[in-house]
């Protein structure tokens, strides 16, 4: 195996499991029929009335039992429950690629009790701020009535009284591609005005019944479920999303020289990795002052539930073969040309393996002492309880009080391994 920087002397990489407070619900389906219950689903919906409800592209834990849940509730009331896929351009922007992006969240009409109607024709439901058109899903258009669901976080684009949650739902996932495009052609505007309006419009002209809000823990478990009535949608969406960054995992430093990611992938964050945790953000002005400063972020490889959709690869310095032959270009194009920032699908310098590029990556460092650099190495930036860190950052760990009850020292400092393909290790955390 040739490498491209055999003089590089790594640093040794200790072991460290943080101590994350995370609260949760022991019985979410409980919970959710009680909210639906105190919300007064049976006394909205008739007999015979057909329900939409949404379902979108992004993971969320027990998804397909949350939304089972609704089903069952919705048809215990009378009415006649379909769910309709709201994730924008996801997908590739098809009816069989949004409807594979359910299936692999193990949404489909046998596990959760009801017809699925797919389809990327859309509907103008009226206009904004002087002539900007709102679409939504025709099927959405054409129900009796609509439940939102969907999970209330830090958004990865920008920062705002309101993120990604339910008005971004029905602003941006229901309007399928032609409104996401809408959208996101407006970039910084769109994001922090026009999904509001977008939103409030819809909430106006359609039967938007409520919101199911979820919300989770660091280690993406549920916290807190909670039905909205469209008139306080806005408002408790903000109360949610404050402690939706409450119980956010982090790095737990705030000056770093490398950031080794071990996988990016659109099941991990719609940014591939999510610059909450980062601190990256390709839209101008926008910063988060919890996130960390790193000078250089390395990514080795790709997801495969990503199916090749290496959106987010742009936020990387550094990356391997491995990962730019596992891109799927008209997925990640389709997807970074509709959001309207071309930057998340660049691809960064590539080399033929983690040892090469985790070097490279040291060496862009200068002046620092490679084995002196302030490194940390996690799986991906949804998994954060387990991290590596270099020896560096290790004595920082042991030596300041502030660390003391937030971080336990699972292996002392040891030397970085990689195998003879140049492939790191361990595998595991």
């Amino acid at each position: 195996m040739t490498v491209w920087f055999p003089e590089i002397k790594f640093p040794r990489m200790a072991l460290i499991r943080q101590i994350i407070d995370s609260p949760k619900l022991d019985d979410f389906v409980s919970e959710i029929r009680r909210e639906l219950g105190r919300i007064g689903l049976r006394s909205m919906v008739k007999p015979g009335m057909r329900i939409a409800i949404t379902a979108g592209s992004r993971g969320i834990a027990h998804y397909p039992e949350i939304l089972a849940t609704i089903v069952d509730e919705v048809r215990k009331a009378g009415g006649i429950p379909f769910l309709i896929p709201a994730m924008g351009s996801h997908g590739g922007a098809t009816v069989e690629g949004q409807l594979e992006v359910l299936r692999e969240l193990g949404i489909t009409p046998d596990r959760v009790g009801a017809p699925i109607l797919a389809t990327m024709e859309v509907e103008e439901v009226g206009r904004i701020d002087g002539g900007i058109p709102v679409y939504v899903d025709k099927y959405a258009v054409k129900a009796d009535g609509i439940i939102v669901v969907g999970r209330v976080k830090p958004h990865t684009d920008f920062k705002d009284r309101i993120e990604s949650g339910l008005m971004k739902m029905m602003a941006i996932g229901l309007g399928k591609h032609k409104g996401a495009e809408t959208i996101h052609m407006y970039k910084s505007e769109g994001y922090h005005r026009l999904i509001p309006l977008a939103a409030r419009l819809i909430m106006e002209k359609l039967p938007i019944l409520f919101g199911l809000a979820i919300v989770e823990n660091a280690f993406h478990e549920i916290a807190i479920v909670k039905a909205i009535e469209p008139k306080d949608i806005e408002e408790e969406e903000a109360k949610l999303l404050e402690k939706a960054k409450e119980l956010l995992a982090r790095i737990p430093f705030k000056d770093i020289d490398v950031l080794i990611v071990d996988e990016i992938g659109k099941d991990i964050s719609g940014a591939g990795m999510d610059t909450n945790v980062v601190g990256r953000f390709w839209l101008p002005g926008e910063s988060d002052p919890r996130t960390p400063s790193i000078k250089v972020i390395v990514v080795l490889d790709l997801t495969e539930k990503s199916h090749g959709n290496a959106v987010g690869i742009g936020l990387a310095d550094i990356t391997t073969e491995k990962l730019v032959r596992k891109i799927d270009y008209r997925s990640t194009f389709i997807n970074s040309l509709t959001s309207g920032h071309t930057i998340t699908a660049k691809i960064p310098i590539f080399l033929p393996t983690d040892r090469d590029a985790v070097a490279a990556a040291l060496y862009l460092c200068r002046p620092i002492d490679p084995r002196e650099a302030r490194v940390v190495r996690i799986k991906n930036t949804l998994e954060l309880e387990r991290i590596w860190i270099s020896e560096s950052l290790y004595d920082l760990v042991v030596k300041d009080p502030m660390f003391k009850g937030r971080i336990e020292v699972l292996k002392e400092p040891e030397d970085m391994v990689f195998d003879e393909h140049g492939d790191i290790l361990p595998k595991h955390y």
